[in-house]
């Protein structure tokens, strides 16, 4: 460690940041947080901030849980390390794996657990074309995902993934993953569409691409229950229904990603219980350890299961895993979560307080820069605009939403603007006195942007209310 060069120097000059301007970085230097505790954070200045997006959509418990460090020092002192290759396993993955399965919906029967969401999603794709292999379908190997869906940044999952600043100079994506529409009716809908009928041109989309590319070829389709990093985005009503009814009429595997939806965010355990969906296959992490340690998991049915099962016995061996895979330490913790969880009743709480939550957010809807409030459970956002009307946010996309929320930041809140849209995904241990705090400090970032922008010189006529 450097005795002359500070913290901030010492970032600039070696930490290589993620989705950072990494030019703009070398200038502005990074915010370094040095302590969290509950729902807030403090950086090395001194100041304390309301996290809002419970890090990266994963601190459920918030920033200072206890019984996670005993937890995790209980089990480095039992058994630091230990794999599951070849036959070897030990008791915190085994009690892990159990009951990930036993309350998941969709009649999983296996765990496969990796280090993060973008491992797990290309695990699941991986053993998607061996599964097809095994069955004898080879050509049945192509992926269907949708726009502004987000599934990670390895080379496979940021190829499901529908977002262009996870494409552009990267050369994703890869052949054979097809993108169908976001189901955003507040955006995506056409005039005088009603979202059921909007519901259904999405599921007949689908169905025309699975006839222009051919059954025998897709795989499956991934999808987030609801869409986190895309904004957001709460499906209409009836899209769940109609798009299930379109794979099970071509035999498509359905995979959920429930990395941000799981584990009380929407309400329920599962995204996929809040909105009636039956998957073949899920992918968890984030809240699984509530963000203290790395740690996700892939659950299979025995459909997807028993195929591939079969090929590694005419193989000889199954060759995929990870070194970290199912880590006991990462179990433990994950386990201790889970009964945290329960004991607190932390699922019912998430829906209560995240009633409060849309409440207070949809209170801003007369504010002249808010076109939309969406949300379910405890995760919600608010899309920005300059004009109600034609919904038109800035003349870049993006610009309004970087503004409100440095705002936001300089009021004592960490957000995070996904385009034009502030998302609001706190820790499920928030109070509703501490929502009232949180959305206070939006509405002030809100005024003080509508102050900023009327006083530029062209800001006669810039927006309708």
């Amino acid at each position: 460690m450097s005795a002359t060069r500070s913290t901030r120097e010492r970032d600039i000059a070696h930490v290589l940041h993620g989705y950072t301007n990494l030019k703009s970085h070398e200038q502005k230097g990074p915010m370094v947080i040095e302590s969290g505790e509950g729902i807030y954070v403090t950086d090395s200045a001194g100041r304390r901030y309301i996290e809002a997006m419970a890090g990266l959509w994963n601190v459920s418990l918030g920033f200072s849980e206890p019984r996670l460090a005993a937890a995790a020092a209980a089990q480095l002192r039992r058994l630091p390390f230990y794999h599951n290759f070849s036959h070897k396993s030990h008791e915190p993955q085994i009690d892990l794996a159990e009951q990930l399965v036993a309350m998941a919906p969709g009649s999983m029967v296996k765990a496969y657990f990796a280090n993060s969401g973008s491992e797990a999603i290309d695990s699941a794709i991986k053993m998607l074309w061996y599964r097809s292999n095994a069955l004898g379908q080879p050509k049945k190997k192509k992926i269907i995902s949708r726009m502004r869906a987000y599934h990670g940044v390895t080379i496979a999952a940021a190829s499901l993934t529908g977002l262009a600043n996870n494409h552009r100079s990267f050369d994703v994506p890869l052949p054979n993953f097809i993108h169908v529409g976001c189901p955003h009716y507040w955006r995506e809908g056409r005039d005088g569409e009603s979202e059921e009928q909007f519901a259904a041109r999405l599921a007949e989309e689908l169905e025309a691409v699975i006839v222009r590319e051919g059954p025998e070829t897709i795989a499956a389709f991934f999808a987030e229950p609801l869409m986190g990093a895309g904004g957001v985005v709460v499906p209409p009503r009836a899209y769940w229904q109609r798009i299930q009814a379109v794979l099970r009429r071509y035999d498509i595997l359905l995979v959920a990603d429930e990395v941000i939806c799981g584990f009380g965010r929407t309400g329920r355990m599962f995204g996929c219980e809040t909105f009636g969906i039956q998957p073949d296959a899920l992918v968890l992490s984030k809240q699984l350890t509530s963000g203290y340690v790395p740690m996700s998991a892939l659950l299979v049915n025995e459909r997807f299961y028993a195929p591939i099962a079969e090929e590694s016995a005419r193989l000889g061996v199954f060759g995929h895993g990870f070194t970290g895979g199912g880590h006991p330490l990462a179990a433990a913790v994950a386990l201790e979560t889970l009964k945290i969880m329960a004991e607190r009743r932390l699922v019912e709480h998430a829906a209560q307080v995240g009633a409060v939550m849309r409440a207070r957010l949809q209170a801003l809807e007369s504010h002249p820069l808010v076109g939309e409030v969406r949300g379910v459970g405890l995760i919600a956002a608010v899309e920005l605009v300059l004009d109600k009307t034609t919904k038109r946010a800035g003349n870049a996309a993006g610009e309004l939403g970087a503004l409100v929320n440095g705002l936001l930041t300089d009021q004592g809140c960490i957000s995070r603007n996904m385009l034009d849209a502030i998302a609001f995904c706190p820790p499920l241990i928030i109070t509703e006195q501490q929502v009232e705090e949180m959305v206070g400090c939006f509405a002030r970032a809100l005024d003080a942007a509508a102050a900023q922008l009327a006083a530029l010189p062209s800001a006669s006529g810039r927006r309708s209310t």
